[in-house]
């Protein structure tokens, strides 16, 4: 069905963080960087209000240091930073992820593993949830054991329900396939779009087929990216299908594809104009405790309740847990400050500047031993132990891509097919023939 509220005209934000203690902020040096006392950071996440909350943090116990931050939306922080490495003017800490975007820039960026083991210790892995230290390293050349990044937030990929739209309608959220079409018929004619697909965003795209694609046959695609399987195998082109049935089968609102979902469709959802969205571990930063004037649905998770890719007819019998790495942070190997670079890096991923991440519950910490100092509902509080204490201990499987040319090329064919421009068995094709240049 279509959105009841045109999307049209909705302008993304480039928010600049005023939060360097001289007015004007610092001047740059000959690198295009801030001088040694400021760390420039650039990042489309920790969200802005977080990340001001988190420099103030570490600046009140580095006096004489400063941050200047700059939070994108997603798709233009690509843009920039792909313009800053290529004018050589990379910030001094990035916010990057697993496999192909940082492979990407692997060549502007600094090994972490000694800034990790002064701060921590020779023991420093052991911090760390496990798939964080896991997937830190995808993508890597044979022989390469640096770690070029490292995790500041980890997560699962998922569903949302509205539980008051399902509560009101008597439904339970859907576990299977044939469940999940059921339920989507069962919530249309209403004001709220059943399932709400930002299709248009690469990364939303991919993180919905690679759950299909695990459900239809585990880890059988991450095979195909190592190429012991090839991409035309019947499991995949299974996966490519079902992704194919959200539009065929009528489950995607119209018009899927042009729909971003920052900030779009998660501010569609947040007003309760939608049932289900594909998003992950990281909304329940929507009821973020340090935050004012939270909508009636965020507030304290009252209106939300998390739930699994349903499974597929003939896949595994029970949902499989995709995801690992949120975000994680690297160094531009031409900082003019590398010890405070790593300072600031440390400090974000498990110092005081993290413990104000926790506490606005961004999304679940990638060290051990870290949770938000109070909770403000115990629907809250039992959401966020599901994820720590269940779902995340589970996740098996990389919501990303080593490759960067097959992260885009998957990300492609799915588009295509959700265009009508690509049959699940083309599209298929399609990244084998990207797989054969590898």
């Amino acid at each position: 069905m279509k959105l009841k509220r045109s999307l049209a005209g909705v302008a993304t934000v480039i928010t600049a963080l005023g939060v360097t203690a001289c007015a004007g902020g610092a001047a740059p040096d000959a690198s295009g960087n801030a001088s040694s006392d400021t760390i420039t950071f650039r990042s489309w996440s920790p969200i802005e209000q977080t990340t001001r909350q988190m420099i103030e943090a570490f600046q009140a116990e580095n006096e004489g240091s400063k941050i200047d931050a700059t939070i994108f939306n997603y798709p233009e922080y690509l843009v920039d930073l792909q313009s800053r490495a290529s004018s050589n003017t990379m910030p001094d800490v990035l916010g990057l992820q697993p496999g192909a975007l940082t492979q990407q820039y692997r060549e502007n960026l600094m090994p972490l593993q000694d800034c990790a083991a002064e701060t921590w210790g020779d023991d420093w892995q052991s911090k760390f949830y496990p798939i964080g230290i896991e997937q830190a390293r995808m993508g890597n050349p044979e022989g390469d054991d640096n770690f070029y990044s490292l995790p500041i937030l980890t997560q699962t990929v998922n569903l949302w329900a509205n539980s008051e739209i399902f509560d009101e309608a008597g439904l339970s959220v859907p576990k299977t396939w044939d469940e999940l079409v059921q339920t989507t018929k069962d919530l249309s004619g209403g004001d709220a779009a059943p399932f709400l697909l930002p299709a248009k965003d690469s990364w939303l795209r991919n993180v919905v087929f690679l759950q299909i694609a695990n459900n239809v046959s585990p880890g059988t695609v991450y095979e195909a990216e190592a190429g012991t399987v090839p991409w035309t195998d019947p499991a995949i082109v299974k996966a490519f299908d079902y992704w194919s049935k959200l539009f065929s089968d009528g489950i995607a609102q119209d018009g899927a594809i042009g729909l971003d979902a920052y900030p779009s469709a998660v501010n569609q959802f947040e007003a309760g104009n939608a049932a289900m969205i594909p998003l992950g571990a990281w909304w329940i930063q929507q009821s973020d405790p340090t935050k004012s004037d939270i909508p009636p649905l965020s507030e304290g998770m009252s209106g939300y309740e998390p739930f699994l890719f349903p499974t597929i007819p003939g896949g595994a019998a029970e949902s499989q847990f995709v995801g690992g790495i949120d975000v994680s942070l690297g160094i531009s190997k031409n900082t003019a400050n590398p010890e405070l670079a790593c300072k600031v890096l440390t400090d974000f991923i498990a110092g005081s500047a993290a413990q104000k991440l926790v506490n606005t519950m961004n999304d679940v910490p990638a060290v051990t031993g870290l949770a938000p100092e109070k909770f403000t509902s115990e629907k809250q509080e039992q959401i966020w132990n599901l994820f720590v204490d269940e779902w995340l201990p589970q996740v098996k499987y990389s919501r990303y891509f080593e490759s960067p040319k097959l992260d885009q090329a998957v990300a492609d064919a799915l588009a295509a097919i959700a265009t009508g421009d690509a049959t699940p068995q083309e599209a298929a094709e399609s990244v084998q023939a990207v797989q054969d240049t590898l």
